[in-house]
Order: C-alpha cells, then sequence, then structure tokens
C-alpha cells in the first residue's frame, strides 16, 4: 500500500471517529435533556405538595391542636388524641417488629444463607415487602379483629409491625452481607464464639444501616392508612386502653379531609404536616447515620 493510499486510508478513520464522536454526543446530550426533564417534572410536583402542605398545615398549627381531641362538626378542638394514638402504635409496633427483624435478617446473613429454610423467608419476605398494606390490614382483621370481635390498638400494631418486619430484615441481611468476611475470619481464628463475632463485630460493624432500615420502616408506618382502618378504627376521646378502639393521625386526615367541614379540613391539613415533618426528620436522620457509616 503506498503513502497515499495510506494518508486516505488515516482520513477516512478519523472520519469516521469523528462522526462516530458526534453522533454519541448527542446521544449523550438528548439522554441528558430528558433525564433533567424528568428530575424537573418529579421535583415539580413534589415542591408543589410540599408547599400546599406547608400553607394549608400551618394555619391549623395552635396549642388546642395537641391538647384537645377531635371535635364535632364546626366546633373548636385538636387532634391530640389522634397524635397520641398513633406515636403509641408506631413505638410498639417498632418495638415489636424491629427485633423479629434483626434476628431474622442475622439468620440469613450469618447461620444459614444458602439453604432452604432462608431461601423460604427470603421468598415469603419479598411477598410481604411487596404486599399491599390493605391486605396486612385485611388479614388481622380476620385474624384478630374478627376473632375478639372488637376493633382495638393491639390490632393495629400487630398490622404495623408486619410492615416493619420485612423491612428490617431486608435491610439487616444486606448491612450484614456487606461486612468483609476477613473481620469474622480473624475473630474466629482468636477463637471467639460465633455468637459474640455477630453481636460484637458484624451487627456493630453494620449498626449504622440497620439503624437506618429501622428508621425507613417507621417512617412508612407512620403514615399507614387502610391497615388501621381494618384493625384500631378510630376513637374521638383520649384513650391509652390498646383493648379498644384508638385515634391515629392517618385515619382522622383520612377522615375530615374527606368532610365538608372546614375545621375538620384545616386539622386534617395540620396533621398532614405534622406527619410529613415527622418522615422528613426520619429520613434526615437515616441519611446522618449512613453518611456517618
Amino acid at each position: 500500500m503506498s503513502t497515499a493510499e495510506q494518508l486516505v486510508r488515516a482520513a477516512d478513520q478519523a472520519r469516521e471517529r469523528q462522526a462516530m464522536y458526534l453522533r454519541r454526543k448527542r446521544v449523550n446530550q438528548i439522554a441528558l435533556a430528558l433525564s433533567l426533564a424528568a428530575m424537573m417534572f418529579g421535583v415539580f410536583w413534589l415542591i408543589w405538595i410540599l408547599w400546599e402542605t406547608v400553607r394549608l398545615g400551618l394555619g391549623g398549627l395552635s396549642v388546642a391542636l395537641f391538647t384537645q381531641t377531635t371535635p364535632p362538626p364546626n366546633e373548636v378542638g385538636g387532634i391530640g388524641n389522634a397524635i397520641l394514638g398513633s406515636a403509641v402504635m408506631v413505638l410498639l409496633a417498632t418495638f415489636v417488629g424491629t427485633p423479629i427483624g434483626i434476628m431474622a435478617g442475622v439468620y440469613l446473613a450469618e447461620y444459614d444463607p444458602r439453604g432452604w429454610l432462608a431461601s423460604t423467608t427470603r421468598f415469603v419476605n419479598d411477598i410481604l415487602l411487596s404486599a399491599p398494606s390493605i391486605v396486612i390490614g385485611l388479614f388481622v382483621y380476620a385474624v384478630v379483629v374478627a376473632r375478639f370481635k372488637s376493633f382495638s390498638g393491639y390490632a393495629g400494631v400487630v398490622a404495623l409491625a408486619l410492615i416493619v418486619i420485612p423491612v428490617v430484615i431486608r435491610t439487616t441481611e444486606n448491612m450484614l452481607l456487606l461486612v468483609p468476611a476477613s473481620l469474622r475470619e480473624a475473630a474466629y481464628a482468636l477463637g471467639t464464639p460465633k455468637w459474640k463475632v455477630i453481636t460484637l463485630i458484624t451487627l456493630r460493624a453494620a449498626r449504622a444501616g440497620v439503624i437506618t432500615g429501622v428508621l425507613l420502616a417507621v417512617a412508612r408506618i407512620a403514615g399507614e392508612t387502610a391497615p388501621l382502618l381494618f384493625t384500631a378504627l378510630n376513637n374521638q376521646f383520649w384513650n391509652t386502653d390498646l383493648s379498644k378502639p384508638m385515634a391515629s393521625l392517618p385515619v382522622t386526615i383520612f377522615k375530615f379531609a374527606m368532610s365538608p367541614y372546614e375545621n375538620w379540613q384545616q386539622l386534617a391539613w395540620a396533621g398532614v404536616f405534622l406527619i410529613t415533618v415527622a418522615v422528613l426528620g426520619l429520613n434526615i436522620l437515616a441519611r446522618v447515620l449512613t453518611r456517618q457509616k
């Protein structure tokens, strides 16, 4: 091949590379523009929702909101009983579901990661994670409420705990699997028992991730309405007896937001604002813990 032909071939290859570069650049610009448009579309609706929540929710904040019970139509009152009921049921559900989820996650990651029981547990856990919350509410209604012939706070706690457990299981297992095997091997080489390796090394190393999973589970159940409609129902008065129907913020918001009464609608927006602030705080706390990790 002569020198002239080589130069021509090199020039053709350079033009082909330049054309390919320009084509890839156009495709990249189009993909970037579409991605930015999708992001702006989602952010627009998010900002609008937050703005409406703040604008309508701040107007309903008062001392009576936290100290008085849900009022009759067109009368002064608050949602203190609903705040108390939600706090009690969410805390108890977290207290019940967190240990079960952590222990199950430890079993899946440390004791039998490839056994048939672990595979079955993961399959059932995935179903619970993807199941609509109303299905869990109906299940608890059939098992607890229908059997004891009464709505109760206990039934609400059970329903919320069943939502907490699969989230904590998945998070705990994933965080433990991220711990380097060298840490376990070093501890075993020193003669450390397995239970002590798990409690003092692997769980401690994955502590931030596990706590983050628990906080995200709490944020999820804080706004659940469907399970509580079938279990705890509602209560217009102060109630700390879990064997009786108990008020909750999500159910109260659902009831008041659908009403034609202005004072109920204002209380509903105030409740939405409180839940939004609580969930936002939990998510910020989870991100702080993850960043520290």
